[in-house]
C-alpha cells in the first residue's frame, strides 16, 4: 500500500487558492526568464524599428522615441532591395543554403548508416578518422580546396557549384558523428526484424531510420542552415564571381559604402536575420526533440 501511495500521481490544482499558490511558486523563474528573453530580443527590436525610420529622424533620436512620435517608412527596404541589388543577393542566398543543406543532410545521414547498422571491413577505422577530421580547423582546407577547383577545368569559382561542395565537403565530418550516434541508440530488434523479412539495408534506412530519427536529422538540418546562410568566409573564398555572391557579402560592401546611413544597414541586416528567425521558430519543436533525444533514449 505504500508503494501504491508513493507512485500515486499528484492531482492538478482544482481550486482558485491553489492555482495562485502554484503561480506565485513559479513567478521567481517566470520572472527570471522573461528578463532574459527581454535582453535578448531589444537590440533585435531596435533593429527592426530602425529599418523603418527614415534617416532624419534616425540620426536625430533614438529609436526608442516611436513610442511617443510613431513615423515609418518603406524607403530603406526599397532601396536596400532595388538600388542596391539585395533582392539579388538574396535570391543568391537561398540558392546556396538549400542545396548546401540538403546534400550534407542526405549523404551524411547514408553514412551514418552505414557506420552504425552495416557490417564491413575498416568500418570503425573509417569513424575515428571522421571523428578526428572534427579537430581539424576548417581554414586549413581553404586554399588546397581552391587549387583543387581551378585545376580541375570546371568553373566551379564562379557557379553555385562550387560553393555547394565546399559546404558539403566541411559539413559532412560533424553530420555523420552527430546522426551515426543517434542511430545505434534506435531499437536493434527493429533492424534485424527487417533483415529477417527480406529488406534490404535502402529499405530499412527508408522506411525504419529515418522516420525514428526525424527529430535529429531536422537538428542537423536547422544547425547546417543557420550555418551557411550566416557564413561569409566561405561565401568570399568559394563565390568569386559577384553574380552569386550571397547577402552576407552584399552586408559587407554597404557597410563600407553606406557606414553612416544606419537605416539602410539595419534594414539589410533585417533581411538576413528573417529567414533564420522563421525557420528556427517554425522547426524549434524539432530542434528540441533532437537535442534531448539521445539522453532520452
Amino acid at each position: 500500500m505504500t508503494a501504491l501511495q508513493d507512485t500515486t500521481v499528484k492531482a492538478p490544482p482544482r481550486t482558485l487558492s491553489e492555482r495562485l499558490v502554484r503561480i506565485v511558486g513559479r513567478s521567481p523563474v517566470h520572472i527570471i526568464l522573461g528578463l532574459i528573453a527581454l535582453v535578448w530580443l531589444v537590440p533585435s527590436i531596435g533593429l527592426l524599428i530602425t529599418s523603418f525610420r527614415p534617416s532624419a529622424d534616425m540620426r536625430a533620436t533614438g529609436w526608442w522615441t516611436v513610442l511617443f512620435e510613431p513615423r515609418f517608412t518603406l524607403a530603406n527596404y526599397e532601396r536596400v532591395i532595388t538600388a542596391e541589388d539585395m533582392g539579388s543577393a538574396f535570391l543568391n542566398s537561398v540558392f546556396i543554403t538549400i542545396p548546401s543543406t540538403l546534400l550534407p543532410l542526405v549523404i551524411a545521414s547514408m553514412a551514418a548508416f552505414a557506420l552504425a547498422w552495416v557490417k564491413f571491413p575498416f568500418r570503425d577505422t573509417i569513424f575515428l578518422v571522421i571523428v578526428a577530421m572534427l579537430m581539424v580547423p576548417l581554414q586549413i582546407g581553404f586554399i588546397p580546396l581552391v587549387a583543387a577547383m581551378r585545376e580541375s577545368g570546371l568553373p566551379l569559382l564562379t557557379t553555385y557549384g562550387g560553393v555547394w561542395l565546399a559546404h558539403t565537403a566541411f559539413a559532412l565530418p560533424f553530420g555523420i558523428f552527430l546522426l551515426r550516434n543517434f542511430f545505434i541508440t534506435l531499437p536493434k530488434d527493429l533492424v534485424e526484424a527487417a533483415r529477417i523479412d527480406g529488406a534490404s539495408n535502402l529499405a530499412i534506412f527508408r522506411t525504419i531510420i529515418v522516420p525514428l530519427s526525424v527529430p535529429a536529422i531536422a537538428a542537423y538540418g536547422i544547425f547546417q542552415f543557420l550555418w551557411v546562410w550566416n557564413d561569409l568566409l566561405m561565401a568570399i573564398i568559394y563565390a568569386q564571381d559577384a553574380r552569386i555572391q550571397p547577402m552576407t557579402v552584399e552586408v559587407t560592401r554597404l557597410l563600407g559604402t553606406f557606414a553612416t546611413e544606419w537605416s539602410l544597414l539595419a534594414a539589410a541586416a533585417f533581411l538576413i536575420m528573417i529567414v533564420p528567425l522563421i525557420v528556427f521558430i517554425s522547426l524549434q519543436r524539432y530542434f528540441v526533440q533532437g537535442l534531448l533525444a539521445g539522453s532520452v533514449k
